[in-house]
């Protein structure tokens, strides 16, 4: 089956330049009815000198994978803790990181962290305060919550780099490893990582991201750009000044946590993202195994009090783009270009991977916003999957 709307798609926004490339993965009834790759994996350099020729993108290569690290990384390992008897989920977080008590913090749950319920701050720029894992978890447990404990949903990067150090506090093991060993490398995964770089992979099978950090940068040093920080600007200066190409674009992941966080850092391909969404698809089985059983996947996937969330996984069409689904679609985005939608209903998913940042960012200093095209890109398989 082809599907012409979606290259023409693509390659529009490839020839506008709104990205840099894109790999988009479509799968119903356990099938594949369209991959394929579109652009280029590196368009430009640093100071957005152009790259000639610029590097044709493939299936093959690997995607920062931004926020979708919380998904297909950091619930993944709290979902396998829970379904060991290793987490209550509605126990207090203090349960298993003593550090973090005091005022209002006793009472947030681990659900409150996998809900973005918690109180905690949305973003901070924690390089400021800390260069690693160990002085990151002390900081954020000192901090005073900005919003009030279950009184609504605020997305919080802090709150799931708490689980990630909940999960190495009660696995006695770091984040990825416990993911290696009990997840990733039980599903034949060998393109999913953090810090691939470190752990050989090819940078020229790596899509590339920014330049530098200029968007993290433009937050902290322009009050106007929609963000307030407390920090003064001058007081750090770590600023990358190259391309980043196998380097975690977010810089909390990269300076403070070494680039291994429950927020950012996992990098790996349509075809190992395909493996995990089908796990999800099958209730928790792979090959005749069961890795995580059904009724706690059931759980994390089912609308939580305030009905758009699950636990790590969004449900809003509108926050995933999804209009027009059936009731029961779930999916995540990342901040590099990423996005995953899965439609149990249907048995479909769509995987769309773009590195929207190496085309660098508008007059405004904003990437290219995906949104229209991540609803289009859903509308058009809805539509010639009625056909």
């Amino acid at each position: 089956m082809g599907f012409p709307a979606i290259d023409t798609l693509l390659q529009s926004e490839i020839d506008q330049e709104h990205i840099a490339g894109a790999v988009v993965q479509i799968v119903k009834d356990g099938m594949i009815l369209h991959r394929r790759a579109y652009g280029f994996a590196q368009r430009y350099g640093f100071g957005m000198a152009p790259v000639d020729p610029p590097e044709p993108l493939t299936p093959e290569h690997l995607f920062d994978l931004a926020s979708l690290t919380k998904v297909f990384a950091t619930t993944f390992g709290i979902m396998l803790l829970v379904d060991r008897g290793m987490i209550d989920m509605d126990a207090p977080v203090h349960t298993y990181l003593p550090e973090f008590t005091g005022a209002e913090r006793d009472k947030i749950t681990v659900r409150h962290l996998l809900t973005h319920t918690s109180g905690l701050s949305e973003w901070i720029p924690l390089y400021y305060h800390a260069s690693s894992s160990e002085e990151t978890y002390g900081y954020i447990a000192s901090l005073p919550l900005k919003y009030e404990v279950g009184e609504g949903r605020h997305y919080s990067d802090l709150g799931f780099m708490l689980l990630g150090y909940l999960i190495e506090r009660v696995s006695e093991r770091s984040l990825d490893a416990f993911l290696d060993v009990n997840l990733y490398e039980p599903l034949g995964l060998r393109h999913t990582t953090f810090n691939p770089l470190e752990n050989g992979v090819d940078p020229s099978l790596i899509a590339a991201t920014s330049h530098g950090n200029p968007f993290e940068r433009r937050m902290v040093y322009d009050d106007a750009f929609g963000y307030s920080v407390d920090e003064d600007p001058e007081s750090w200066d770590g600023w990358r000044a190259y391309t980043l190409r196998g380097e975690v674009n977010d810089g909390n992941a990269y300076y403070a946590n070494d680039g291994v966080a429950g927020h950012a850092g996992l990098f790996s391909t349509v075809d190992d993202l395909q493996v995990l969404v089908d796990l999800l698809q099958s209730g928790g089985s792979h090959d005749a195994d069961t890795l995580i059983r059904s009724g706690v996947m059931q759980e994390f996937l089912s609308a939580d009090t305030l009905g758009d969330n699950g636990l790590g996984w969004a449900l809003d069409p509108e926050i995933i783009q999804t209009r027009g689904a059936p009731p029961g679609t779930f999916g995540h985005t990342g901040f590099t270009g990423t996005s995953v939608v899965v439609m149990p209903a249907l048995d479909l998913s769509i995987i769309l991977l773009t590195n929207r940042q190496n085309v660098g960012s508008d007059d405004s200093g904003a990437y290219y916003n995906l949104n229209p095209t991540r609803q289009r890109l859903v509308g058009n398989v809805l539509e010639q999957l009625g056909d």
